[in-house]
């Protein structure tokens, strides 16, 4: 049947709610009277507590004002499915929204050696370039009625005002990471402090330049301070959900729509093949168990389930159609993972995902946002992120759950445990690459937590406990020293003990990694993927993840820190290899994963940058053909260029990369 023949959509719209909290000023010892507290700033450290700060939008799920006549793929029907649909176990249980109470051992391929201007010792309390160590200052005992930035500037002002320096500081949104005052360069822009956000956003029209590494990853305009509505992104810019629903169809008109279980078990497999491993959040034997019951119950029961349960299903068969290896054609695919996604989505606006969350509606949006970001609609799967970071603020996941559930099963804890991690997780590498301010920032539940007991059904796979305490310890750190100073154009490191200590920070972090996630090169990660896919994806994605993070610490700079050229290339090289061999053993993988695939183009760039730069120094033509390693790295954009031609063929975004990294070649 085709699917021009669904009913015409009906609107419905959801207002968000909004609350307008009066800030309480109070003059105390030392401390600013006003609701902002900046950091100190010292010579050696930059203050990076932004993460601290949220940054949100409303958010509207407006539905289309027309119906969309799609040719979806096949068992696409309203009509065509068969009967079908959980018992409803703890983890479907839905909560009201509550008030405001609720609130490595060293790289494989380099050794500390490698990494020049960079001192090794993170515990060198020698002072850098000459400086002097502070100064002890001599504490008052009298009292000030000011605040600690204008003892600091001994301003002098009535102590029955507001103090006017710190309310323009704060007006400017400068509340925690405080980016220092930079002088414009000849162009009138102020210098870029990562090497590899700079390159190819040169708008000589734009009022206001944002993030710029945003404009750069994405390949599109940053929203401007214009007046009238712009896209976010520059991508993706129609509604991701098409509309074939009507007003009074609800739950059963979604699940009529379902596919033949046998072509649903394929795409679930699919999705647990290929999705679980890099996300493994789902429980999968409960799962399955609540999905098998589904389908032998009688249509009466199966339109009185969860609806946030045949959300997830929903998703999941969409996913799982992104990764399908058939005969079909990518637009084929396309349109029956979309359809498939707005059924998901409409079966949580059913549920009321705005005004009341589940373990599973939060599950259920967290998958959605990887599928929006995969399907090229990354301004939607930003603004959906945010909403589900709300809801799982809400419900409390970033709270302990011995404290916020302590009745709760083990089983139900762990799955907190995990969900959160998976929403941090979202949150962190996402902002990382779009170098916005992270949000999921607040939180006690700790990595430790989260254990195994072979005698509960909250046993996971342990590989699969290792890759996730790993990610989970790597996106701690990330959120906290790269998203927060990224977000503001701000150096991540301000000096060069800074620096060193970072660096030994994520070597810490790679050093806790399992040996399996380590020791490894391509010729034993291609003979696993033989006997273990989970495994390879898992070690490649943790591998990227971390080089890239580490290839930023390396290319940031600052007046007092230059850029670690070699530091740069060789971590932008082992991050870059790692989705090399993912397209060469997974290729139709490396093709989906936005995330991915877009974290390598930012490392070809990033590599692009450093050999402009060393091109022009003096000799610098001579080094480029000498020295091995600037020859390694332009043979990393070589082949980066080759892959994307290849997924150009289905992909305007690939080509338009290809366009972008043979610059660096010309």
């Amino acid at each position: 049947m085709d699917l021009s023949q669904r009913p015409n959509p009906h609107h419905a719209h959801q207002q968000p709610q909004h609350q307008h909290q009066q800030l309480q000023h109070q003059h105390q010892h030392q401390q600013h009277q006003h609701h902002q507290h900046p950091p100190q700033h010292q010579s050696h450290q930059l203050a990076h507590h932004a993460h601290h700060a949220h940054h949100a939008s409303p958010f509207s799920t407006a539905r289309g004002a027309s119906s969309h006549s799609t040719a979806g793929g096949p068992a696409l029907t309203p009509g065509s499915a068969s009967s079908t649909s959980v018992v409803t176990s703890p983890t479907s249980v839905s909560h009201q929204l509550p008030s405001a109470s609720q609130n490595a051992s060293s790289s494989r391929h380099h050794q500390p050696s490698d990494y020049q201007q960079d001192s090794d010792d993170p515990e060198d309390t020698k002072p850098i370039n000459g400086d002097e160590p502070p100064k002890k200052k001599q504490k008052r005992n009298k009292p000030t009625l000011s605040c600690h930035e204008c003892v600091e500037r001994k301003t002098k002002r009535p102590t029955t005002l507001p103090c006017l320096e710190t309310t323009r500081s704060a007006a400017n949104g400068r509340r925690m990471t405080k980016a220092p005052k930079k002088k414009a360069d000849s162009s009138g822009k102020s210098p870029i402090p990562n090497i590899a956000d700079r390159g190819i956003s040169n708008d000589p029209g734009a009022t206001s330049r944002g993030a710029v590494a945003l404009s750069i990853g994405l390949l599109s305009n940053v929203p401007y301070s214009l007046p009238t509505a712009s896209n976010v992104f520059g991508i993706g810019s129609e509604h991701p959900f098409a509309n074939y629903w009507t007003c009074e169809g609800g739950l059963p008109e979604v699940i009529s729509v379902l596919p033949e279980k046998i072509q649903a078990d394929i795409l679930l497999s699919r999705y647990f093949e290929c999705v679980d491993p890099v996300y493994p959040m789902i429980h999968r034997q409960t799962f399955y168990a609540d999905y098998e019951h589904f389908w032998q119950m009688g249509q009466p029961e199966k339109n009185d389930v969860d609806p946030s349960f045949i959300a997830m299903i929903f998703v999941m068969l969409a996913l799982g159609t992104q990764f399908v290896t058939t005969s079909t054609s990518p637009r084929e695919r396309k349109q029956t993972a979309e359809f498939y996604a707005s059924a998901s989505n409409q079966a949580l606006r059913v549920s009321s995902y705005l005004s009341s969350a589940s373990l599973r509606s939060i599950q259920a949006m967290v998958l959605m946002t990887y599928f929006l970001i995969n399907d090229n609609h990354a301004s939607d799967g930003w603004a959906f992120a945010g909403i589900l970071i709300r809801q799982a603020y809400a419900m409390g996941l970033h709270r302990d759950p011995n404290i916020v559930t302590p009745n709760a099963s083990l089983f139900e804890k762990q799955q907190r445990r995990k969900l959160w991690q998976a929403v941090l997780l979202q949150d962190t590498f996402l902002t990382v690459l779009l170098s916005l301010p992270p949000s999921a920032t607040h939180t006690d539940v700790s990595v430790e937590d989260l254990l195994d007991d072979g005698s509960s059904i909250a046993n996971s796979d342990p590989t699969d406990t290792a890759y996730i305490r790993g990610s989970w310890t790597l996106a701690n750190l990330v959120q906290e020293t790269i998203c927060s100073p990224r977000s503001l154009d701000v150096p991540i490191c301000t000096t060069a003990r800074h620096k060193s200590k970072l660096i030994a920070d994520f070597r810490a972090v790679y050093r806790s990694f399992p040996d399996v996630f380590r020791s490894w090169d391509p010729d034993s990660i291609t003979a696993l993927s033989k006997t273990n896919k989970r495994v390879v994806r898992q070690t490649l994605f943790l591998t990227s993840n971390y080089f890239h993070n580490l290839m930023l610490v390396h290319a940031s700079e600052s007046p007092d820190v230059p850029v670690n050229i070699r530091g740069t290339l060789e971590a932008a090289h082992d991050a870059i290899s790692a989705f090399f061999l993912l397209f060469a053993l997974l290729e139709i993988e490396a093709r989906v994963w936005w995330v991915f695939n877009h974290r390598a183009f930012l490392e070809a760039l990033c590599i692009g940058n450093v050999l402009r730069e060393a091109s022009r120094e003096p000799g610098g033509a001579e080094a480029m053909a000498r020295d091995p390693l600037l020859v390694r790295a332009k043979a990393d954009i070589t082949r980066m260029i080759q892959i994307m031609q290849v997924m150009g063929e289905d992909s305007d975004v690939a080509r338009t990369r290809v366009q972008v990294l043979s610059e660096f070649l010309a």
